[in-house]
Protein backbone atom coordinates (compact mmCIF):
# COMPACT_ATOMS: atom_id res chain seq x y z
CA UNK A 1 0.00 0.00 0.00
CA UNK A 2 1.28 3.31 -0.65
CA UNK A 3 -0.31 6.63 0.52
CA UNK A 4 1.01 9.92 -1.35
CA UNK A 5 0.06 13.88 -0.61
CA UNK A 6 -0.79 16.92 -2.22
CA UNK A 7 -2.47 20.25 -1.24
CA UNK A 8 -4.92 22.04 -2.95
CA UNK A 9 -5.32 24.73 -1.50
CA UNK A 10 -5.19 24.49 2.25
CA UNK A 11 -7.05 20.87 2.35
CA UNK A 12 -4.18 17.88 2.40
CA UNK A 13 -4.98 15.17 0.27
CA UNK A 14 -4.12 11.69 1.18
CA UNK A 15 -4.11 9.69 -1.86
CA UNK A 16 -3.83 6.18 -0.73
CA UNK A 17 -3.40 3.11 -3.18
CA UNK A 18 -3.81 -1.11 -2.60
CA UNK A 19 -4.58 -2.73 0.20
CA UNK A 20 -5.70 -1.42 3.60
CA UNK A 21 -4.78 -4.45 5.64
CA UNK A 22 -3.15 -5.71 8.82
CA UNK A 23 0.66 -5.51 8.59
CA UNK A 24 1.97 -2.25 6.56
CA UNK A 25 -1.37 -1.15 5.07
CA UNK A 26 -2.71 -0.07 8.30
CA UNK A 27 0.81 1.38 9.77
CA UNK A 28 1.21 3.44 6.42
CA UNK A 29 -2.18 4.84 6.92
CA UNK A 30 -1.37 6.02 10.32
CA UNK A 31 1.64 7.19 9.70
CA UNK A 32 0.32 9.43 6.84
CA UNK A 33 -2.67 10.70 8.71
CA UNK A 34 -0.25 11.23 11.81
CA UNK A 35 2.56 13.15 9.29
CA UNK A 36 -0.39 15.60 7.75
CA UNK A 37 -1.60 16.49 11.37
CA UNK A 38 1.49 17.08 13.05
CA UNK A 39 2.71 18.95 9.93
CA UNK A 40 -0.51 21.68 10.83
CA UNK A 41 -3.14 20.43 8.54
CA UNK A 42 -6.67 21.57 9.68
CA UNK A 43 -8.45 19.93 6.90
CA UNK A 44 -7.80 16.35 5.75
CA UNK A 45 -9.45 14.17 2.73
CA UNK A 46 -8.29 10.79 2.44
CA UNK A 47 -9.04 9.52 -1.14
CA UNK A 48 -9.54 6.07 -1.67
CA UNK A 49 -10.32 5.38 -4.95
CA UNK A 50 -7.13 3.57 -5.29
CA UNK A 51 -7.98 0.64 -2.55
CA UNK A 52 -8.48 -2.32 -3.61
CA UNK A 53 -9.36 -4.03 0.13
CA UNK A 54 -9.85 -3.26 3.48
CA UNK A 55 -9.60 -5.74 6.51
CA UNK A 56 -10.53 -5.22 10.11
CA UNK A 57 -7.50 -3.25 10.79
CA UNK A 58 -7.89 -0.88 7.88
CA UNK A 59 -11.33 -0.33 9.32
CA UNK A 60 -10.03 0.15 12.93
CA UNK A 61 -7.29 2.72 11.57
CA UNK A 62 -9.71 4.77 9.57
CA UNK A 63 -12.11 4.83 13.28
CA UNK A 64 -8.44 5.99 14.86
CA UNK A 65 -7.33 8.59 12.38
CA UNK A 66 -10.63 9.96 12.43
CA UNK A 67 -10.34 9.77 16.30
CA UNK A 68 -6.98 11.58 16.63
CA UNK A 69 -8.11 14.53 13.71
CA UNK A 70 -11.15 15.05 16.00
CA UNK A 71 -9.28 15.46 19.20
CA UNK A 72 -7.11 18.05 17.66
CA UNK A 73 -9.56 20.05 15.75
CA UNK A 74 -8.56 18.68 12.59
CA UNK A 75 -11.69 17.86 10.02
CA UNK A 76 -11.47 14.73 8.24
CA UNK A 77 -13.78 13.48 5.06
CA UNK A 78 -13.91 10.52 3.07
CA UNK A 79 -13.74 10.26 -0.90
CA UNK A 80 -14.21 8.25 -3.71
CA UNK A 81 -15.00 4.89 -1.05
CA UNK A 82 -15.06 1.94 -3.84
CA UNK A 83 -18.52 -0.06 -3.55
CA UNK A 84 -16.73 -3.05 -1.10
CA UNK A 85 -15.41 -0.28 1.15
CA UNK A 86 -18.92 1.32 1.10
CA UNK A 87 -20.47 -1.77 2.06
CA UNK A 88 -17.91 -2.66 4.62
CA UNK A 89 -18.50 0.78 6.49
CA UNK A 90 -22.45 0.53 5.78
CA UNK A 91 -22.53 -3.27 7.38
CA UNK A 92 -20.56 -1.72 10.80
CA UNK A 93 -22.69 1.57 10.29
CA UNK A 94 -19.40 3.58 10.41
CA UNK A 95 -20.71 5.22 7.13
CA UNK A 96 -23.05 7.62 9.59
CA UNK A 97 -19.65 8.44 11.52
CA UNK A 98 -17.53 9.56 8.79
CA UNK A 99 -18.58 12.17 6.31
CA UNK A 100 -17.98 10.51 2.89
CA UNK A 101 -17.93 12.47 -0.39
CA UNK A 102 -18.42 10.54 -3.50
CA UNK A 103 -15.35 13.03 -5.49
CA UNK A 104 -13.01 14.69 -3.98
CA UNK A 105 -14.12 17.93 -4.93
CA UNK A 106 -17.10 17.30 -3.07
CA UNK A 107 -15.37 16.48 0.10
CA UNK A 108 -13.05 19.56 -0.53
CA UNK A 109 -16.33 22.17 -1.45
CA UNK A 110 -17.71 20.48 2.27
CA UNK A 111 -14.83 22.42 3.98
Amino acid sequence: MSVSVRQHNDVTILDVKGKVTLGTGDIALRDAVQSAVNSGATKVVINMSGVSTIDSSGVGELVSAYTSAANRNVKLKLANLPAKITDVLTITQLITVFDVYDSEEEAVRAF
